[in-house]
């Protein structure tokens, strides 16, 4: 682990420091960004083109007046998560003890290959008919954001499990660990995170599956269905302002996964810059 540990040298004030600093960076980089897009979208003056103001006034209406069916932008935004939460979870749920077993036990994986792995390579978009067809309603995005989100976390938890390092197991054994514990103590901690990285990659596509199958799936709330609606009407600021939802909350959903990254692991803090 010594490649990983923090220098003794550094101080929690400075990382914290370092932290705050970033912060302002990012936020400087934000408002450069809108004012660039501000700037660009008026030289070119295109409807086609929203300006950032245009955007927030169609958040704005979409919060206070709801879209054209009347849902409000809450409700959408509620809808979407709830699937995707549930989606997600199943998706460690499943994927993380999986991995872990085929880790441990490479003869599993090598077996089932032939099975998981042209599977893996399906978009999960293009099990959208299948879904519609044989699933309905919550089940239906349950299902498609899990095989967004399964295969990530799946992978990189067996990847993990095959760079744990063996010293460490073979310290482990010396001192009379028994298996479960040396998978307790050794393993899952070595391994968690790939883990966490695999989720973070799993997030992004539970977010891309949730958009094509509320755009596709029929029901009228959902965040992907708010974008098809104004898409239909070519109005283009709602569109935009969904879109910018959809990127809003994944991100503070990354962050929660990097906060609970920098508290498993306060001695290696740079895994999560």
């Amino acid at each position: 682990m010594n490649e990983i540990v923090l220098d003794k040298n550094v101080s929690s004030f400075q990382i914290r420091k370092i932290l705050k600093g970033d912060a302002v960076a990012n936020v400087i980089t934000l408002i450069a960004g809108l004012v660039v897009w501000e700037i660009l979208a008026r030289w070119m003056n295109s409807v086609f083109i929203p300006t950032p103001s245009s955007v927030w006034s169609a958040t704005i209406a979409l919060i206070k007046n709801g879209d054209v069916d009347g849902y409000t932008l809450a409700a959408h935004i509620k809808t979407s998560l709830m699937r995707i939460v549930a989606g997600f979870g199943l998706a460690v749920a499943l994927g993380v003890p999986l991995g872990l077993l085929m880790g441990l036990y490479p003869a599993i994986y090598r077996k089932s290959r032939i099975l998981l792995e042209p599977i893996r390579f399906i978009p999960p978009i293009a099990w959208i008919p299948m879904a519609i067809v044989l699933l309905v309603g919550f089940q239906r995005y349950v299902f498609l954001i899990w095989l967004g989100g399964f295969f990530p976390i799946w992978i990189n938890t067996l990847v993990g499990v095959g760079r744990v390092n063996q010293v460490h197991m073979n310290v482990a054994k010396v001192f009379g660990a028994a298996k479960f514990t040396r998978i307790r103590r050794v393993v899952i901690p070595s391994v968690m995170p790939d883990i966490l990285s695999g989720m973070r990659v799993g997030l992004g596509m539970c977010w891309m599956c949730i958009v094509a199958a509320e755009m596709i799936g029929g029901e009228a709330v959902g965040v992907g269905r708010l974008i098809l609606k104004y898409a239909e009407l070519l109005l283009l600021p709602p569109v935009v302002s969904g879109m910018l939802i959809i990127g809003v909350v994944g991100f503070f959903m990354n962050e929660i996964i990097l906060v609970i990254e920098k508290k498993l692991f306060k001695w290696r803090w740079e895994v999560s810059l």
